[in-house]
């Protein structure tokens, strides 16, 4: 990302992040970020950051490791104000570089619901493939990024995620 990063979502930040808006059509794709930072809190499972631009909170994303081992992208959100410049596209991108650094990650998936054509075309170009399989509720389609081609993509631009 162009001046961006991933940060942890800490006491500085968190309300920046619940802040976030998407536009009005995509609000059945994604939550709210407060609900999100719950799962984060209490479900145990995911792990919230915030995307910064220039020092702005700009986008959120959360991320978990599956009993597999595969590093899960969720939560992915952009507000309104700086979408379409590319900042989803290297916000996946830099997780995927975070998350595949990890010892014993067997490579990267994420869902989204089959009716979210801009994620899926995102997703698409970005090398993810379409399983089959189903989120938990059935509601979305999973799909993954096998290892060797996540750490091909990881090598498209330098880092800039804080560790």
């Amino acid at each position: 990302m162009m001046d961006g990063r991933l940060v942890e979502v800490d006491a500085d930040n968190w309300r920046a992040c619940a802040a976030l808006r998407v536009e009005e059509e995509q609000r059945r794709w994604v939550a709210d970020v407060t609900y999100y930072l719950c799962l984060c809190t209490y479900g145990g499972t995911w792990h919230p950051l915030a995307i910064q631009l220039d020092n702005d909170v700009v986008g959120f994303l959360m991320w978990g490791v599956d009993d597999d081992h595969s590093r899960w992208i969720g939560g992915l959100l952009i507000d309104a104000a700086h979408q379409r410049h590319g900042v989803g596209r290297a916000a996946v991108i830099e997780a995927i570089r975070l998350l595949i650094a990890q010892p014993d990650c067997a490579g990267s998936a994420l869902s989204c619901h089959p009716a979210n054509h801009a994620a899926r075309s995102l997703y698409g170009a970005l090398g993810f493939t379409d399983t089959g399989e189903t989120a938990e509720d059935g509601s979305e389609l999973v799909s993954r990024l096998q290892l060797d081609d996540a750490r091909a993509l990881a090598r498209i631009e330098g880092s800039t995620t804080e560790p």
